[in-house]
């Protein structure tokens, strides 16, 4: 049998990294005397040499090539019919990728052409704020006041109202001690905190913002959660009617280790924002802070202000409330008649801008 000859190269891009804190010797024994003689060495990478007609340039070709080309090459000259058949079709299938690509890019191409990027900016926008739209309230945009617009009763049922009556008591008879203990020890958002100090001297309407308050500090404290585990998240106190609106209105089903499970998703975010815009909206005569709602929503302030502008409020500048971060400027929303066009995000302005 033949000797298998083995070929090498201690230069170029193919040689092997060494220490060059280490020394590399060749020990060569004598068979005779029984000794060894030590030479100083290179260390090289070998490679077989399996055919006599093979050069250097060949095996170079060879070492260029990827792990998953070589295993190719192996299954070609050596492989299995299984195995042939399984590489000749996912060559084929990478061809067939590429082709579709192309393909698509083309017809990308073809309608970018016949329709223009601004008409097709437009659409996505348009595709946008419908999409937000879902999220909410029902919006009756021929209403002769602004109260109607946002109608209190697709907020509150007049069942799930008259369950408020009692969890809101404790807000009815609150004391300035008291509403400063709660501002301390922080267990109210800010708008809740600051209403609660201008409190109607009438009872019946004292009673009517004290139950929208107590609900909108459960939508605040409800949008923090993520998964919900637990049949009565927001406590006993909360009552049964409420507990399964927020689980049925306010939250997504998924399926997660082999169950169903109730979670708030950005979109459910989203949704439960535009709801407390609403209710703060009626409690605060249709003029609100929407910087005090997204600190204690939050959110970004884009991202507060896509929403607002999707419910039609009107923005301004306006002067934060005493206790709150000076040096941010503050946005005031306004629900008034007639109601202003629906306008595209922010995101979608710049989109366009770049285009």
């Amino acid at each position: 049998m033949d000797k298998l000859s083995y070929v090498g190269n201690n230069f170029g891009s193919g040689v092997m990294k060494r220490n060059s804190l280490c020394r590399y010797f060749v020990g060569v024994l004598n068979k005779d005397s029984g000794q060894m003689e030590v030479y100083n060495a290179e260390i090289f990478n070998m490679q077989p040499l399996l055919s006599d007609n093979l050069i250097p340039d060949d095996t170079k070709d060879y070492q260029n090539k990827s792990f998953r080309e070589k295993v190719d090459l192996c299954i070609e000259a050596f492989g299995t019919s299984k195995q042939k058949r399984a590489l000749n079709s996912r060559r084929m299938n990478a061809v067939g990728n590429d082709m579709l690509n192309t393909a698509v890019t083309k017809a990308a191409a073809n309608v970018i052409d016949a329709k223009g990027v601004t008409a097709l900016i437009q659409d996505v926008a348009q595709d946008d704020v419908q999409n937000m739209s879902i999220f909410l309230p029902p919006c009756h945009e021929d209403a002769d006041k602004p109260e109607h617009v946002y109608k209190f009763e697709d907020i509150l049922s007049p069942a799930e109202y008259e369950a408020l009556k009692g969890p809101a008591a404790a807000f009815i008879n609150i004391t300035p001690e008291e509403i400063t203990k709660k501002t301390e020890e922080k267990s109210h958002c800010s708008f809740v905190l600051e209403e609660l100090k201008f409190l109607p001297v009438d009872e019946k309407s004292r009673d009517h913002k004290a139950r929208c308050l107590w609900f909108l500090d459960i939508l605040v404290k409800f949008s923090f959660l993520k998964v919900i585990k637990k049949k009565h998240p927001m406590g006993p106190e909360c009552p049964h009617i409420i507990s399964r609106k927020l689980m049925k209105n306010f939250t997504s089903l998924t399926y997660n280790n082999g169950s169903v499970q109730n979670l708030i998703s950005a979109s459910m975010k989203t949704k439960i924002t535009s709801y407390v815009i609403a209710l703060a909206l009626h409690i605060n005569k249709f003029q609100i802070d929407l910087t005090v709602l997204q600190n204690d929503m939050k959110l970004h302030e884009s991202r507060m202000m896509d929403i607002a502008k999707a419910m039609r409020l009107k923005i301004s500048k306006a002067k934060g409330l005493p206790g709150l971060e000076n040096d941010q400027n503050h946005k005031l929303g306004t629900l008034s008649l007639p109601l202003p066009a629906q306008k595209t995000s922010g995101n979608q302005r710049k989109r366009k801008k770049m285009n």
